[in-house]
């Protein structure tokens, strides 16, 4: 059965028509448990998505393998019932249970090695996910939060999953399942504009996009693809934004974005806050 189901008006605007000619477009969003025997091929193109070219140096089969295993924690979002193909997957892994799967393996390797960016960051996981924390039976475990959506999913969908992955953490701690994390680690992505990619954005938008200004990218600089991580930065320790291992080099003639990924160490005690700062800035849209 669906957790909850959600309503999505969307509505759909030409650079010529004026609000009262706009189309809407009603969908219903419902929320699963991760279903092993339809969502596997769905989550292993999400977690590809995530990664972009980084992900060739993971088992990402291992990994879908992994996150639908685990029924306890974590939701996708379907628009046609449980047997259709997930939009949405927000989950948590414990990096420590899990520390011998090929995939957490190579995850936690990942981390490491992109965090040396930042020796303040790095210090901390080293102390958290280095050798000796992950061998030592007393280190509380860490928490790698996979979240990915399709690109024309709303993000009102998100408050919603975080409430419940809290709700779902909590329930695991009252039956004495291993999810009393630390900290989550949450993986996301940004793309980098440069002035003038900026300017081209805003004059190639419709002309209702242009006149909400902060939906649009405001200049040169680095802008998440999910809006909602500019909330949940603000919970965060710590926030790194990191290129590509395995990106293609860029030359004035590369095509499409020039994108990237973002780290962020969150104290799992935010949680909740997380998820009611997001309530509050993405609000579920009227039915009336």
């Amino acid at each position: 059965m669906a957790k909850r189901k959600q309503k999505d008006n969307g509505k759909d605007t030409s650079d010529d028509e004026s609000d009262s000619e706009r189309s809407l477009v009603d969908v219903d969003f419902e929320f699963f448990d991760p279903n092993p025997d339809v969502d596997f091929l769905a989550l292993k193109r999400l977690i590809t998505q995530l990664f972009q070219a980084d992900a060739q140096a993971l088992p990402v089969h291992d990994l879908a393998d992994l996150i639908l295993g685990q029924p306890l924690v974590g939701s996708s979002v379907k628009c046609d019932g449980r047997e259709s193909d997930p939009f949405a997957f927000l989950t948590a892994l414990n990096l420590h249970v899990h520390k011998d799967r090929p995939s957490i393996k190579a995850l936690t390797a990942y981390i490491l090695e992109k965090s040396s960016a930042d020796p303040t960051l790095h210090s901390k996981l080293q102390t958290l996910l280095g050798p000796a924390a992950l061998a030592s039976p007393n280190s509380k475990p860490v928490g790698f939060v996979f979240s990915e959506r399709l690109i024309n999913m709303p993000v009102q969908i998100m408050p919603h999953m975080y409430r419940m992955l809290a709700d779902e953490i909590q329930w695991a701690l009252d039956d004495n399942e291993p999810y009393d994390f630390s900290h989550l680690v949450l993986i996301s992505r940004v793309y980098r504009l440069t002035a003038e990619e900026a300017a081209e954005l805003h004059a190639s938008a419709p002309r209702a996009k242009r006149q909400k200004q902060s939906d649009l990218p405001q200049g040169a600089g680095v802008y998440p693809f999910h809006p909602e991580d500019d909330i949940i930065r603000r919970f965060a320790a710590h926030t790194l934004d990191y290129t590509f291992t395995h990106a293609q080099p860029r030359t004035e003639e590369a095509f499409g974005l020039d994108t990237g990924g973002r780290m962020m160490l969150i104290p799992t005690g935010r949680l909740r806050d997380i998820a009611a700062a997001l309530a509050e800035a993405f609000p579920q849209p009227s039915e009336s």
